[in-house]
């Protein structure tokens, strides 16, 4: 049902319940004794959607060790997951976008959980906007521009990505 899922993002729909079930070839009956709805199943397919941070317990306290560690992830999500992330930011580019389940600004969130340690030396909005300022340089947009336009590996622009946020980081402090 998950690989089901994962395969129906992939192509631009956001699933059902039902429509996870017909591509597994499962009933719907068993699909939903695991799914009660669309939500539990998106959840399924990305943990990480109802995640408050992707820092561990014992996270850091320096931003840049932090800031890393969410990079990281944010980059393992891009490899993973390329094809549903680039799915979705097409259905994005549609007029009118449609409410799509890997497009919530959750980055956003999670960057901004990592920069929480400046909360001693800088204001809420100067945090926000550092954060929506690196989230400009990690993410699917940039990545599909510098493996298109730019012609780096997949990995490559993983790595420039995370540099570009370390940097900006850096800049702010």
């Amino acid at each position: 049902m998950i690989a089901a899922g994962r395969a129906l993002l992939a192509e631009g729909v956001t699933p059902t319940v039902e429509q996870a079930a017909d591509r597994a070839e499962v009933s719907r009956t068993t699909a939903y004794r695991y799914f009660q709805n669309q939500r539990d199943l998106l959840l399924a397919c990305y943990p990480q959607l109802d995640s408050p941070s992707l820092l561990p317990a014992d996270a850091p306290t320096d931003p840049i060790a932090r800031l890393d560690i969410i990079t990281e992830q944010i980059g393992q999500q891009l490899l993973d997951h390329e094809h549903e992330l680039r799915a979705n930011l097409r259905l994005a580019l549609e007029s009118p976008a449609p409410d799509l389940p890997l497009r919530q600004g959750r980055a956003i969130a999670w960057i901004e959980d990592a920069l929480a340690p400046l909360k001693k030396t800088m204001k809420k909005p100067a945090i926000h906007r550092l954060a929506v300022s690196i989230r400009a340089v990690i993410g699917i947009e940039p990545f599909v521009w510098l493996t298109g336009v730019g012609g780096l590996s997949r990995e490559d622009a993983v790595t420039l990505m995370r540099e570009s946020a370390r940097t900006l980081l850096r800049a702010a402090l």
